[in-house]
């Protein structure tokens, strides 16, 4: 489409081409009860990974950020299993998927291109984040099991995000960055760690620190672990033995 205005009084003309959309529907957040369908979405994959792709990534950045720490392996797990195409018992994150969406709101995030770049709206009415990662992890179970691989690594990708959901973003998705630390969306390497083990005190004790990391590593580890709920078990322990390297430096 395009939209005429004026710019210092000259008539211009702004084209804004829809690449993606994601629609889905939502219990309030002062509901008593906690539900989720999905839309009529718009999300093109192809030729891989796909504008849709991008943008269910970039939902995923957005609001896994919020969703409190410990869902997170629960979430990765989920990510797997509709991969897979398996069943995903209900409710998850607190959040139960249903078919009807008679007395729900609805909420719509959208990839477009204005003027030839990228730019991405969030729709920040009315749905908790939880509901937000959920939708963008369903909707992915909608695609052919040939195609959900590529999807996916974006969406595992995007997990690893604690910026803003921007260019840096889209860049970083693509594999654009060269440094490591911007590319993870973190300002240092203190606060990448602090991210990874899940420590929210700026300044935590070295005991502290070692306890976080022994928790986290019996849940990552291969032979104590249920894999279900990580997406990468090597990299897991990889990350978490980095980040506890850094904060005992």
């Amino acid at each position: 489409m395009h939209l005429p205005f004026r710019f210092k009084g000259r008539p211009c003309i702004v084209y804004l081409v829809l690449l993606a959309e994601l629609e889905f529907y939502h219990s309030r957040k002062i509901a008593p009860t906690r539900r989720l369908t999905l839309g009529r979405s718009y999300l093109p994959i192809h030729p891989s990974p796909g504008n849709g792709s991008l943008l269910l990534a970039a939902v995923v950045a957005r609001y896994l950020k919020q969703v409190d720490f410990e869902f997170h392996d629960e979430y990765l797990g989920i990510l797997k299993k509709v991969q897979r195409g398996e069943r995903v018992g209900q409710p998850r994150l607190r959040h139960r998927l249903q078919k009807d969406k008679v007395g729900l709101a609805r909420t719509r995030h959208r990839l477009s291109s204005l003027n030839g770049k990228l730019r991405i709206s969030f729709d920040d009415a009315d749905a908790a984040p939880e509901q937000n990662v959920l939708a963008a992890a369903y909707v992915v179970g909608e695609f052919s099991y040939s195609d959900r691989p590529a999807t996916m690594n974006l969406l595992l990708k995007a997990a690893k995000w604690n910026g803003e959901v921007g260019e840096d973003f889209l860049r970083y998705l693509l594999g654009q960055h060269k440094n490591y630390i911007v590319r993870i969306g973190h300002k240092d390497t203190a606060t990448w760690a602090l991210h990874v083990l899940g420590i929210t005190s700026p300044s935590p004790s070295r005991s502290e620190i070692k306890k976080r990391f022994r928790e986290l590593l019996r849940t990552a580890h291969p032979d104590t672990g249920d894999l279900t709920k990580n997406y990468d078990a090597a990299q897991r322990i990889s990350d978490l033995t980095e980040a506890r390297r850094v904060l005992l430096r």
